[in-house]
């Protein structure tokens, strides 16, 4: 999928769930930061890492529990959390979610 930069989107539809699966597409990539599109069928998710960057997960559908150094948090439809660089966190698909990720370099 590319992102057309002159066009007006509605970012809950950049792509629909996929069974048993994880779907992605970068929207922005630079040197200073990235947006990604995530879409997670229920079940699914990311296991614990952490990144150099602090990290915004906006939730534009579902429901995702999100771990972040073993404190758990629930978001839902029009919820965010900031996610601290370096600290160990994961995602889980309570419900089948999209999200959009936002990654912004020191």
């Amino acid at each position: 999928m590319n992102i057309d930069k002159n066009k007006v989107l509605r970012l809950v539809d950049l792509s629909n769930y996929h069974d048993n699966s994880i779907v992605s597409q970068t929207m922005i990539n630079t040197k200073c930061g990235t947006v990604t599109f995530f879409a997670f069928d229920e079940g699914q998710g990311l296991s614990e890492h952490s990144a150099p960057y602090d990290a915004l997960v906006y939730l534009l559908d579902g429901e995702a529990k999100i771990t972040i150094e073993e404190n758990i948090h629930i978001l839902k439809k029009g919820e965010i959390i900031i996610m601290p660089a370096d600290k160990p966190h994961a995602l889980q698909a309570i419900k089948k979610f999209k999200m959009i990720l936002i990654l912004i370099g020191r």
